[in-house]
């Protein structure tokens, strides 16, 4: 099979909260099926990775879910429109309810994909909770799994609290203090207490340190599921914006934790293309942990399908990149839903190969009109060696979406170092950096860098990677008006915006249904 296995299984179980004389109902399948054996163990840990990719079963709802269209909650549909919609890098045409009001930083409580992105992140942390209360030692012990098969479960373990706190990461970077649950908080009616951003910080923190020494060794796991490196990368993203998180710098942490991955054995991929395309899960030693798709097996309007399939129009009459030669790859006409912005596309040299955009009108005079603005051919449907998707009848895609790569491990390097972060070196820094341009084609080499490089490097290397408003934010250029770009703050020139919306509200829906909840100021 093409793709780890792991993201294909689904498995339907309930969480029920009802123990009552050890009476399960005959129509569900419950913990006491699901978690049988120890491919029931396997099964559960694919539910839970799957629940990145896909939405369940009912197209309507997703999984338990309750949104009037499962594709609202889908993880990366919703971490793209508020990580890249709300900032230069892309613009959307359509006036689909929920994302006008991303194009023009004008957003409120009742934001769809605030929802759908809060709400997804809570439903796979609950997922991992009710997996880590089902594999206990004693679990373990009382359906007879022990040996090889225990030990196993244990690596399962460790890579779900990983999971768990890659999803509190999200929510503290977006919502800043959400309510908070582990697999200690009681079953059923309860109200999660909510926790402030620094409390959030400190758990992910003593998580992903007390899992990264039980993970398996870096680049020795399945493809698609997290190893030791995956704990040193998001630990050092998130020291790298602890400032933000907590008001104080920790980059001298970052630059320790990019120190494990690069010498964990990753390499850059030769072609920046290849990193983006159909089968990205082949030969390519600088993804450390993706999302994976398949066209035939992982189907939903979300994930990669949703941002190829809007990216492009193929009667487009300044295609240079000619999308029409993979009609059928992209979907059956394309959505014509987003492009860049101009203020992303002008960061780019001509000769640049990261450059990967087609279109001739950079300007975008009209946000409702697609030919306004270049459209990006950074994600395609096709492979390396020029053959179209899986699925060429219908618009679902192969392509999988990098949660962390080793190029992201280079600029944190870089950026932690010219902040004040010792345990590297500017010298080092500025190989990392020509590394990257050498890939990009720029022949000439760098001798000096500034923080200003880096940010436009990282929106020259990380574009539509779901990095840009965090970014911006660590700038402070999130919501400035020394900063803008086409239609911030809904105006052509651009113009700056209230400093509250470097946080997203919590959701209207979740403070209504939890009194615990304090919303953020200024919603």
């Amino acid at each position: 099979m093409k793709k780890n296995i792991f993201l294909f299984c689904t498995v339907l179980f309930c969480f029920s909260c009802i123990k009552d004389l050890d009476r399960f109902p005959t129509n569900d399948v419950t913990s006491k099926v699901a978690y049988a054996d120890f491919n029931g163990y396997r099964q559960v840990l694919a539910k839970v990775y799957g629940s990145y990719a896909t939405i369940g079963n009912n197209t309507v709802w997703a999984d338990d879910i309750p949104m009037a269209d499962g594709a609202l909650t889908d993880f990366i549909r919703c971490w793209f429109n508020l990580q890249c919609l709300t900032t230069e890098e892309a613009c959307y045409t359509w006036p689909d309810a929920g994302c006008p009001e991303l194009n023009v930083m004008s957003w409120t409580s009742a934001n769809q994909f605030i929802m759908g992105l809060y709400y997804r992140s809570i439903y796979q942390i609950c997922l991992v909770n009710e997996f880590l209360r089902e594999s206990t030692p004693e679990k373990l012990d009382e359906r007879g799994i022990s040996g090889s098969e225990a030990a196993e479960i244990n690596y399962f373990r460790s890579e779900v609290r990983f999971l768990r706190a890659f999803q509190y990461w999200v929510l503290m970077d977006m919502v800043g203090n959400p309510p908070y649950v582990d697999e200690n908080t009681p079953v059923g009616k309860y109200l999660p207490e909510q926790k402030t951003r620094q409390q959030i910080f400190n758990y992910i923190e003593q998580e992903l340190l007390a899992v990264k020494d039980l993970l398996k060794e870096p680049r020795t796991n399945e493809y698609g599921r997290a190893d030791k490196a995956a704990a040193y990368a998001l630990l050092s993203r998130m020291y790298l914006n602890a400032s933000v998180y907590t008001g104080t710098g920790r980059y001298t942490d970052a630059v320790t934790y990019c120190n494990k991955v690069i010498g964990a054995g990753y390499t850059l991929k030769n072609n920046y293309t290849h990193l983006f395309l159909a089968d990205n899960n082949v030969n390519n030693p600088e993804i450390i942990l993706s999302i994976n798709y398949d066209g035939l097996r992982t189907q939903s309007y979300g994930g990669l399908t949703y941002i190829i399939n809007s990216s492009f129009k193929p009667s487009r009459s300044d295609d240079t990149v000619n999308y029409n030669q993979y009609y059928g790859s992209y979907g059956q006409g394309g959505w014509y839903s987003f492009r860049a912005r101009k203020q992303l596309t002008e960061k780019f040299d001509i000769a640049d190969a990261r450059r990967l955009f087609t279109g001739t009108k950079q300007d975008i005079d009209d946000v409702a009109e697609f030919e306004d603005g270049l459209m990006g051919a950074k994600f395609r449907n096709v492979t390396s060696t020029g053959e179209i998707g899986s699925n060429p009848e219908e618009m679902f895609v192969d392509n999988d979406f990098p949660l962390f790569r080793l190029a992201e491990i280079y600029l944190i390097y870089a950026e932690a170092v010219k902040r004040g972060g010792s345990g590297g070196d500017e010298a080092t820094a500025l190989s990392y950096l020509n590394d990257l341009r050498t890939r990009a084609k720029l022949t000439t080499a760098l001798s000096s860098y500034d923080l200003d490089y880096i940010l436009d490097e990282r929106a020259r290397e990380l574009w539509w990677e779901c990095f840009r408003r965090t970014d911006l934010i660590r700038y402070g250029r999130y919501t400035s008006g020394n900063y803008v770009w086409q239609w911030k703050g809904g105006v052509k020139q651009g113009a700056g915006v209230s400093e509250h919306l470097n946080l997203f509200p919590i959701p209207s829906s979740d403070l209504i249904a939890n009194p615990n909840l304090k919303q953020n100021t200024g919603y």
